[in-house]
């Protein structure tokens, strides 16, 4: 037997396998809610089934940290970037470094503002503005469009934020006897959405008066629950939640009646993700600009069902 020959065939072997390896880096917002902790285990599950490397960078709901884990991932000569961006504004300087690197970014859940799209591949999001839409259009049928509503914005400067207000908003301009008398950034997450709530409560007598609590996430509006609570009115029935997410445990606050209704936002992205990862490194030119993965409404009828399913997953 030629050794010579079998240890080169084992070489090459070696090498090929590590060419080609995919290594990507993602670069997560944080973990505020329950679904962006979804959302991260769901890119984590698929990059381990389909045999990707996969770098994670938690940015700890700080933009800088985000650029700097990009930064690094560019360093590193990742694959392919995937981007779920804490604000939308700047981007251009590392996203232009990533170009000029010959590096595929591709944009998850919200979006950035650039004015030159080929700085990304694609966006896989929901329709953020047809959440608002979807959420005002059943609160406006459930309260014949007469409603004082408080708002629980998600963080400033984010997509999600911006879109499902403007959303929201379109539908209530519709409806002249209902308006949202307070409104208030509480950055998505449930601690905030409880201090928020407690302060825009006292500042509305109570609570008396106020018909609905519109939420942009489902924990904020978990955490503004625990004040309503708190001030002596009966959530889900005193004033009605309506929100954003579908996380179980906001299910599981509809199936005991202090919620009403939410708008489901898919946070299995992973798989879509991968997808275009793989379709751009084979050199495929035709992946549209946008992917929308928008979910539907659910209330307190499959409530009970629905959160034995999810608390499962």
């Amino acid at each position: 037997m030629n050794f010579k020959l079998v240890l080169s065939a084992l070489a090459l072997s070696v090498c090929s396998a590590t060419a080609w390896a995919t290594t990507v880096g993602f670069a997560q917002v944080g973990s505020e809610s329950g679904w962006r902790t979804q959302f991260s285990e769901s890119v984590k599950a698929e990059a381990a089934k389909r045999g990707i490397e996969l770098k994670f960078a938690d940015a700890q709901q700080k933009q800088e940290n985000q650029i700097k884990a990009v930064r690094s991932f560019i360093a590193q000569r990742v694959d392919a970037i995937l981007l779920a961006p804490v604000v939308e504004t700047g981007w251009m300087p590392v996203l232009r470094e990533a170009k000029r690197a010959r590096i595929p970014v591709i944009i998850l859940d919200r979006n950035v503002a650039l004015n030159d799209d080929s700085l990304y591949v694609t966006r896989i999001a929901s329709d953020f503005t047809e959440e608002g839409r979807i959420a005002a259009r059943w609160l406006m049928q459930q309260s014949k469009g007469q409603c004082s509503i408080i708002e629980l914005q998600g963080t400033v400067g984010a997509t999600a934020a911006i879109d499902r207000a403007k959303g929201f908003n379109e539908v209530l301009a519709q409806y002249p006897d209902a308006k949202i008398v307070r409104s208030q950034t509480a950055e998505f997450t449930r601690a905030k959405g409880k201090e928020v709530m407690e302060s825009l409560l006292k500042a509305e007598n109570g609570g008396k008066g106020i018909c609905a609590l519109w939420a942009h996430n489902d924990e904020m509006a978990l955490g503004a629950i625990q004040a309503i609570k708190e001030a002596g009115l009966a959530p889900g029935k005193d004033m009605w939640v309506v929100s954003v997410d579908g996380v179980p445990d906001y299910f599981k606050a509809m199936a005991d009646g202090d919620a009403n209704a939410t708008v489901e936002l898919n946070p299995h992205l992973g798989g879509p993700a991968f997808d275009v990862v793989g379709k751009v490194l084979d050199g495929d030119k035709a992946i549209p600009k946008l992917i929308r993965t928008t979910g539907g409404l659910f209330t307190q009828d499959t409530a009970a069902a629905e959160y034995e399913k999810r608390r499962l997953n």
